[in-house]
């Protein structure tokens, strides 16, 4: 009976000596880890907004790979949630709270109940560099306050640094390969105009790649013979007009149409018809073949990324050239133009 008498002072006492810790030790988790990369702020923000990327860079799958991980919305947008269940990782989630793309994330991260933290990851440019912030603020529930007066918040560091490590290795990997891709494009001069309303006589359709050269000259050929039935005379040269491009399923959504007059409206009942609307536009002209016009695109798209311009609506390419007067490839003149804002 003494000794269960004793083992209880000595419980009570002990936990005394802990609530009073408690009092003395800190109310707010902070940790903050810094790295910067020689990467742009794009690739990196492309790369740590998304949790399944997350997976690949940080420590936790690998510290508990029998954890079970649950994802809820849509990744790499604001509202999306991670949830894990595991043996050492135990129960948690993260929730994207906000996004300034190319410039910062937030996150809630929650640990079972007992705590939520604020993390963020911003990115500031530097030259060719970047450096990238992770920072955690999170009240620290009272009972937790005492053993951070001697845990600290080591493991969370830890784990910090080497996902910023892990991190950094990635991006500049994928910097060093753009940057590659990026030097075997050739330069071209990009040309900035008014694109009035112009009319298109042809289908839309959502055409397979491999389809394209079959798709053209069906449609080509059936829009000349609508259009000279109907009377009315093209107005340029034969033209694809896109809506997308679609690089995941290898499909375009377009029309391989012939550009007729907008006064002409009246004349086409009865034929699909499209309109582009009035625009500013860029534009390109590339003489080559054709399996070379994926060149121009690109360039087209890094200079409006560069230049921080919106794309909107369609991209034109206009068949300038006719193969069949002019055998040599390298004289053909496709006009590639961008509708932007």
């Amino acid at each position: 009976m003494r000794a269960l008498k004793t083992i209880l002072i000595i419980f009570a006492a002990l936990i005394g000596l802990w609530l009073l810790l408690s009092l003395f030790g800190p109310k707010v988790a902070h940790v903050e880890r810094s790295i910067t990369m020689k990467a742009a702020p794009e690739v990196i923000y492309e790369h740590m907004r998304f949790f399944k990327n997350m997976d690949e860079w940080g420590v936790w799958r690998k510290m508990d790979p029998n954890a079970k991980y649950e994802l809820t919305g849509e990744d790499g947008t604001v509202g999306a949630k991670q949830s894990w269940d595991g043996e050492i990782v135990r129960q948690g989630s993260n929730t994207i709270t906000a996004l300034e793309p190319n410039k910062s994330m937030k996150t809630d991260l929650a640990f079972g109940d007992m705590m939520v933290s604020q993390v963020s990851m911003d990115l500031t440019s530097a030259g060719d560099s970047t450096r990238v912030d992770w920072i955690l603020n999170g009240e620290l529930p009272f009972i937790f306050r005492a053993a951070a007066l001697f845990m600290g918040s080591g493991d969370v560091e830890r784990a910090f640094e080497t996902g910023l490590v892990n991190l950094k290795a990635i991006c500049e990997t994928k910097q060093g390969e753009a940057d590659k891709v990026k030097a075997a494009i050739p330069a071209f001069t990009i040309t900035t105009s008014e694109w009035p309303a112009k009319l298109f006589v042809g289908k839309r359709d959502v055409v397979n790649w491999a389809d394209m050269k079959v798709f053209y000259g069906k449609n080509f050929s059936a829009g000349m013979a609508a259009v000279g039935k109907a009377g009315v005379q093209p107005s340029g040269a034969r033209s694809a007009v896109y809506f997308e491009w679609n690089e995941k399923d290898m499909t375009a959504d377009m029309i391989a149409g012939i550009p007729v007059p907008l006064e002409a409206k009246a004349k086409l009942k009865g034929l699909d018809v499209y309109e582009t609307p009035a625009s500013k536009a860029l534009t390109i002209d590339y003489y080559g073949g054709y399996s070379g016009l994926m060149a121009p695109h690109t360039a087209m798209d890094e200079y409006i990324k560069a230049n921080g311009i919106e794309h909107h609506s369609n991209v034109v390419e206009e068949y300038v050239s006719d193969p069949g007067s002019e055998p040599d490839s390298t004289k053909w003149l496709t006009r590639i133009t961008y509708l932007v804002k």
